[in-house]
């Protein structure tokens, strides 16, 4: 039931963008949570970067409309949040990467996960593998981010769907979009 809500959620989520676009406040406030302690400010605003449709069509697995926000405090930019959805072993679970301006990984966290187990993919020690890195390098499950017991598509999962994220922030980069 859950999955198909939030494949109907993030899908349908173009649509609202052409009269206005608003996160689920599920969704909206553990990010709001972790923008004010990552950039360390108390007001923002979270803006959807748009892609344009033939550049998507170059970037592996794509990025989703209105998953990417660039994030502003007044006119300045702090960073990027990106939102997306990840497989588990049956199901699939949603999280969060913050970009700074260097287009370095800020922060992961895992937002909404649906299993009874594989939730340690969760946790601040493992998470913190993530951050620091950027569109130079390749991640590679149980050398550069460490297995869990118990966890393993979902760690997987998350190493495969970072890496593949910032293979798309250097196409994105290169065409002057982020």
């Amino acid at each position: 039931m859950y999955r198909i809500f939030f494949c109907s959620l993030f899908c349908s989520l173009a649509l609202l963008s052409a009269v206005s676009w608003k996160l689920p406040d599920r969704i909206y406030k553990k990010v709001a949570k972790e923008v004010r302690t990552t950039f360390k400010t108390d007001t923002f605003e979270l803006s959807p970067v748009h892609i344009p449709s033939d550049l998507s069509k170059e970037m592996k697995g794509g990025i989703a409309p209105e998953t990417l926000f660039s994030i502003h405090k007044e006119e300045k930019l702090l960073g990027y949040a990106y939102i997306a959805t990840a497989l588990s072993k049956t199901d699939t679970y949603e999280y969060l990467v913050l970009l700074d301006t260097r287009l370095i990984i800020a922060k992961t966290k895992v937002l909404i996960y649906r299993e009874d187990y594989g939730s340690e993919i969760g946790s601040k020690r493992w998470l913190k593998q993530f951050i620091g890195k950027s569109y130079k390098n390749t991640l590679t499950y149980q050398k550069d981010i460490i297995a869990i017991s118990g966890a393993t598509i979902s760690a997987s999962s998350m190493t495969m769907a970072i890496n593949t994220f910032l293979r798309n922030v250097v196409i994105l980069h290169n065409n002057h979009i982020l």
